[in-house]
């Protein structure tokens, strides 16, 4: 007779969905004026907290909350119901953190934390960017400054969104999240899944920790070198929505990828350093 599964008391799910809403909207709720570079779309370090929650109690919990959380923050940011969050953001974060949480429920270990971090990231990320440029910005609120954009340069600002966020977030849910797994499981064994208890207290594996940060690191160097000394330096701001990429902007993205690169590549290469001398 096949052994039952184990499984968590659906009443514990549905607190954990409104613990995650609560706590991610709060977090989010302190970053939320630290715009891109584009002026649109937020600094969230706080996305380990569905992350966090997508780890311990499920896809469900983790999907939900992360919904439900985005859409309070925006809310409130804007004093009302966001429908740029409702278009956007709440299919982005519901989807991509129902992925996180239904892949590492399959199975768990930190080498595939780590790797469906990236998928989870990215799929969430891209889902946000495009929703809200090309959904809710062209087709709902018809803005001007986006009408008047070719497709092209809509695709690159949806590229941008998604390239800033997912660097932005990466190092926080890979460096972050496993400690947090780690205390809740010695703390609080009973709500863990097996597995994820178990590997709870494993040390996460440091050089595929570190390829992680440095393959995306070195891409943002790549891209950074390519806006100031290529043709992209000019035909951004020429070529596309000016209101988008005047100089303060090509700046800051400037800023942006070659700060960003060189963190997640130094932080790559310092766990990668630490692996070979042990």
């Amino acid at each position: 007779m096949k052994k039952e599964s184990w499984r968590q008391p659906y009443s514990l799910i549905i607190v954990a969905m409104a613990v995650n809403a609560a706590l991610y909207a709060a977090g989010s709720y302190l970053t939320a004026y630290i715009p891109s570079p584009w002026g649109i779309g937020q600094f969230r370090p706080a996305v380990v907290v569905p992350a966090f929650f997508s780890v311990i109690f499920g896809p469900w919990a983790g999907g939900v909350g992360a919904a439900l959380g985005t859409l309070i923050v925006d809310s409130a940011k804007h004093g009302g119901i966001y429908p740029g969050s409702l278009l956007a953001a709440v299919p982005g974060n519901f989807i991509g953190f129902f992925v996180f949480g239904y892949l590492l429920r399959k199975k768990f270990n930190w080498a595939r934390f780590i790797t469906v971090t990236n998928v989870a990231l990215i799929l969430a990320n891209v889902i946000v960017a495009f929703l809200y440029v090309f959904t809710y910005k062209l087709l709902y609120m018809q803005s001007s400054a986006f009408t008047q954009m070719s497709a092209e340069a809509l695709i690159v600002l949806s590229l941008g969104l998604t390239v800033f966020w997912f660097v932005t977030m990466l190092p926080f849910v890979l460096l972050i999240v496993p400690a947090l797994v780690a205390v809740t499981a010695k703390a609080f064994p009973s709500i863990v899944p097996e597995e994820v208890r178990i590997n709870g207290m494993k040390r996460l594996p440091k050089r595929l920790l570190g390829a992680s940060m440095i393959v995306p690191g070195i891409a943002m160097i790549a891209i950074g070198l390519t806006v100031t000394f290529a043709s992209l330096s000019s035909y951004l701001p020429t070529n596309l929505a000016a209101s988008y990429f005047p100089a303060a902007t090509l700046t800051l993205i400037q800023i942006l990828l070659y700060a960003g690169g060189a963190t997640l590549t130094a932080l790559g290469s310092i766990f990668i350093v630490k692996k070979s001398t042990h």
